[in-house]
């Protein structure tokens, strides 16, 4: 029976390098990211095979299903990968804090939209009713959730671990702003941009709760209400059909040429003094983290 034992306590010695190195946040970080984008982008081919029409309402259950699937992913990881029994993606808390960063997202977006119209770079042509009410459902739905997951469930995360909130902050908004170069119309002040207001504002609010549902509710609600009730393209794809028909003219400093407002001055300065303000507020919560040698030191 003590030669069992051993053996088996031999066998576990022998894995523990590996499974250390398995451990390790910088390891973890491309794992969660691969399972995540698998998730969602699984069953996207599936749903994109089918040919839904813009109109129906299935547009945005296949957004929905998408999303799910992305944040199913996620808790996978978190679960039988990182081997967290609790995590950010537990339903406890889920409909206020998405509540609150849907409406978050609804108002900061529309103060954007009202600022540019005052300095005379944005005018209301008419309303055309729903558009493509159904299509902007899905897309805030996908882009919300799977990105969220992505940037900030294991990104932001795993390099918190690591090199600190700071550090971790700072990486993953320029991450952040990076991949949205390869968006039609986009620049460099349009990546500078997306980086500071939207990374900034969604990995803060990530910080104040320590769960993905206020950032996904704020994303989804920015998305939504800048494609659908203003009509104001998002992230350079297209002159979206949404409620308000909208015109965009003036200097790309103010309306963000084809990129949309999200490349506007205007937009930088709301969003980032917005993300600020919520960096000030979990800073004060005492949910910031040193870099992991500073940790290692302190417990020794």
């Amino acid at each position: 029976m003590t030669n069992a034992i051993d053996e088996a306590g031999q066998e576990r010695g022998k894995w523990e390098p590996f499974r250390r190195f398995l451990a390790h946040p910088l390891v973890l970080l491309p794992i969660g990211v691969v399972l995540v984008a698998l998730g969602a982008i699984l069953p996207g081919f599936v749903i994109n095979a089918l040919h839904i029409d813009r109109s129906s309402p299935l547009r945005a259950l296949s957004g929905l299903l998408v999303g799910i699937c992305g944040l199913l992913a996620y808790h996978a990881f978190l679960r039988w990968i990182v081997r967290e029994p609790r995590n950010g993606v537990r339903p406890g808390r889920a409909g206020g804090e998405l509540t609150a960063g849907v409406l978050g997202g609804v108002i900061l977006f529309s103060l954007v939209v009202g600022a540019v119209a005052l300095l005379g770079g944005l005018s209301i042509v008419g309303l055309r009713g729903t558009g493509d009410l159904w299509v902007w459902f899905g897309i805030a739905f996908y882009s919300g959730m799977v990105e969220e997951a992505v940037f900030r469930g294991v990104i932001q995360r795993q390099l918190e671990a690591v090199f600190g909130t700071w550090a971790a902050l700072a990486l993953t908004s320029a991450f952040f702003g990076f991949a949205h170069l390869m968006n039609p119309g986009a620049s460099l002040f349009a990546a500078f941009a997306i980086a500071c207001e939207a990374g900034i504002l969604l990995g803060a609010a990530y910080l104040v709760t320590r769960r993905l549902w206020a950032p996904i509710g704020l994303h989804m609600g920015w998305n939504f209400t800048q494609g659908w009730i203003w009509s104001i393209p998002v992230s350079g794809e297209g002159t979206p059909r949404g409620l308000v028909e909208t015109r965009l003219s003036g200097p790309e400093l103010l309306t963000g040429g084809a990129f949309g407002l999200e490349a506007s001055g205007v937009a930088l300065v709301v969003a980032t003094i917005a993300g600020v303000a919520l960096l000030r507020y979990a800073y004060r919560k005492g949910e910031f983290m040193p870099p992991r040698w500073k940790r290692c030191h302190t417990n020794e």
